[in-house]
């Protein structure tokens, strides 16, 4: 019986991570952007008659505290055969290593915007979809009259009940399930104060045996942190200045395809493949956001870029050449001395 109960725990986790991965592309709407579906089946916000069901990418509401907001999710299942769901509402949030945008599992009770969505009573249990049929699931919005102002972000899911696989973990087999959901945006009116700041930035070097036979490689880490009450979309440059401020890296912004949620906090890295093999380097990270201007923290942090492999060979010559001479100048005298030839008149 233990193992049943953990087993129907496990799965419902595994198949939302699963169903995460088709959510970690870009969070706010882009000419690019698609509602999420698997190939299977997918979850988008219900169109307007005639409109094409890809007409919207992700739910948009803005709603003052105490409101109510109402739509509908549409489950389309393009496979040949029924498929039953467990449909949820639940709260998003960041991974903190890399950031990728996730919901939270099934059996995480929210206490954002997933806890302000009230679902229809069939949606309790289960709900089946018939196949190449779609399936409206009409939901609404209560916004609790001190709910604060700025960005909530959560979605609409939809977890396939079947088993589409088994994994094994230690002495448990955990069954493995898929879900899809539909991002969910709301705003709540009010002082809206974006905040982002740079932490912890550090530097890891591995340098080759023989310096300047290859390029020495670096990697640089630092953290992003969502300081404000607005999703954020940064940016971030990489500089680099080595001994008498001679430029040694100067990486401009790219686009991280990261949207960064009021509160979050996130592990990034940056590869650095021709980093110094000799000098003293002040590194700075400075991160901005192309929708919030004046936002433009930095942090720095300096390191010295040494070739430790040949550095280290090098004492360990120069090492064993002073122990050398140390030995020679303590050798007793009359062992470089030649001994006197022996008196033959004297031994006659």
């Amino acid at each position: 019986m233990r193992t049943r109960i953990r087993l129907r725990l496990r799965t419902s986790s595994y198949g939302l991570l699963a169903g995460l991965l088709l959510l970690g592309a870009g969070l706010l709407p882009a000419a690019a952007a698609r509602a999420a579906d698997n190939g299977t089946w997918g979850v988008f916000p219900t169109p307007a008659a005639g409109a094409a069901m890809t007409d919207r990418a992700y739910f948009f509401h803005q709603g003052a505290a105490g409101s109510t907001v109402q739509d509908s999710a549409t489950i389309v299942n393009s496979s040949d055969q029924d498929l039953t769901f467990q449909v949820f509402a639940t709260d998003a949030m960041n991974t903190p290593v890399g950031g990728a945008f996730a919901l939270l599992p099934v059996e995480t009770e929210p206490v954002d915007v997933g806890a302000w969505i009230a679902l229809p009573p069939e949606t309790a249990t289960t709900v089946t979809v018939p196949a190449k049929g779609r399936k409206d699931v009409p939901f609404t919005v209560k916004v609790p009259a001190d709910a604060t102002p700025g960005d909530h972000v959560g979605g609409i899911v939809a977890l396939n009940t079947a088993v589409e696989g088994v994994r094994q973990e230690g002495k448990v087999q955990v069954g493995v399930k898929r879900s899809v959901g539909a991002r969910l945006y709301f705003r709540v009116p009010g002082p809206v104060t974006p905040g982002l700041s740079v932490e912890d930035v550090r530097v890891s070097r591995s340098a080759p045996l023989l310096p300047w036979v290859k390029d020495a490689r670096a990697t640089v880490s630092y953290a992003l942190v969502n300081r404000g009450n607005v999703v954020v979309e940064p940016k971030v440059a990489l500089s680099a200045e080595g001994l008498f401020g001679r430029e040694v890296l100067s990486r401009p912004a790219p686009e991280l395809k990261l949207t960064l949620l009021p509160g979050r906090r996130v592990e990034l890295t940056e590869p650095w493949p021709d980093a110094p093999q000799l000098d003293w380097v002040t590194l700075t990270v400075t991160a901005g956001a192309a929708a919030h201007p004046d936002l433009a923290p930095r942090s720095t942090a300096d390191f010295v870029a040494v070739p430790w492999p040949a550095a280290g060979a090098a004492l360990v010559l120069t090492g064993a050449g002073a122990a050398c001479w140390v030995l020679r100048r303590r050798r007793p005298a009359s062992a470089d001395r030649p001994e006197p030839a022996p008196d033959l008149a004297r031994a006659r």
